[in-house]
């Protein structure tokens, strides 16, 4: 598959710190924008802002990559913070989501969660949805307890899981919340990690109709048509409500299904990648996606 040749590829460049600082300098031109709400506040909001006009709600992902100090954790949480403050204030049809790692779960779980709590008090008080990203399965663990601790307090916190994961379903029952369900773009052991796209695709349906079936709210973030069409029928077959569910789309990923859905009557939430580390998002899409280079080379062209 290609992506044994180009995964690897990008993966470097991704790390490659010359080459971040020179795309922090340079600004998202570079051809990040297809995929990439902005580099700055501004930026961000304002492709927010083209979203709501058609009636697509964002998820705004506040990046955080290479937090080596407390001090890098908490200018990132500083930064949902602000982020959370803009929405109020432009009256954005959005949310945000983050990883744990991004606020120092790496360096202490206690700073991770004194962040979180930092932004989700924030969160709250406009009535705010934050949603916990889910990382490699060797974090996995930590970042549930977090979330689970933080979810004693605050009922505006939710968590993604992924379906790639053997343990998933068994988090899932375990937790009895809101949950983002994907794929998973994580690989590793296959004693950890399931392998074959078909048990990966049977498993995320069987997931995501799982925390329907809890009553509890389900993100249930694909570009899969079949899975798409799949989880609409089984909503109507069980009754269950529209306000009981959201599809969630990456940024760039099939923006004419996305106004689709929304004119069926569905919630539609874009992921919005924002902040100075969209250089190495961007190279963790195109390693994960080789088709994604093609999409990159057309945004490009239109600059």
């Amino acid at each position: 598959m290609i992506e044994k040749i180009t995964g690897p590829v990008f993966e470097y460049l991704a790390e490659d710190k010359r080459l971040i600082e020179l795309a922090r300098k340079v600004g998202l031109p570079l051809g990040g924008t297809f995929f990439v709400g902005g580099q700055t506040l501004d930026e961000t909001v304002g492709t927010v802002q083209t979203l709501n006009q058609d009636g697509r709600a964002a998820t705004i992902d506040c990046l955080g990559e290479f937090i080596e100090s407390e001090k890098d954790a908490i200018d990132i949480a500083d930064e949902c913070i602000k982020v959370i403050h803009r929405i109020s204030e432009d009256q954005l049809n959005a949310q945000i989501s983050l990883k744990l790692t991004s606020v120092g779960l790496r360096l202490n779980p206690e700073i991770a969660f004194a962040q979180m709590t930092r932004i989700l008090e924030t969160a709250e008080r406009f009535d705010m949805r934050v949603t916990i990203n889910m990382e490699e399965e060797a974090v996995c663990e930590s970042i549930i307890r977090v979330f689970e601790r933080l979810r004693t307090r605050f009922s505006n916190v939710g968590i993604a899981l992924q379906a790639n994961l053997y343990r998933t379903r068994f988090d899932l029952e375990r937790l009895q919340s809101t949950v983002r369900v994907v794929k998973g773009a994580y690989t590793g052991p296959a004693d950890i990690y399931i392998e074959r796209k078909e048990t990966v695709d049977a498993t995320y349906l069987q997931l995501v109709k799982q925390n329907l079936l809890q009553g509890c709210y389900t993100q249930v973030a694909t570009h899969d048509e079949d899975m798409i069409q799949d989880i609409v029928e089984f909503v109507h077959q069980q009754g269950i409500g529209y306000d009981q569910f959201e599809f969630q789309m990456l940024q760039g990923m099939r923006p004419n299904r996305q106004k689709e859905l929304v004119e069926e009557g569905f919630r539609v939430v874009i992921y919005v990648p924002h902040g100075v580390d969209w250089y190495t998002y961007l190279m963790k899409r195109l390693a994960e996606r080789p088709a994604n280079i093609v999409f990159t080379a057309i945004s490009m062209l239109r600059l």
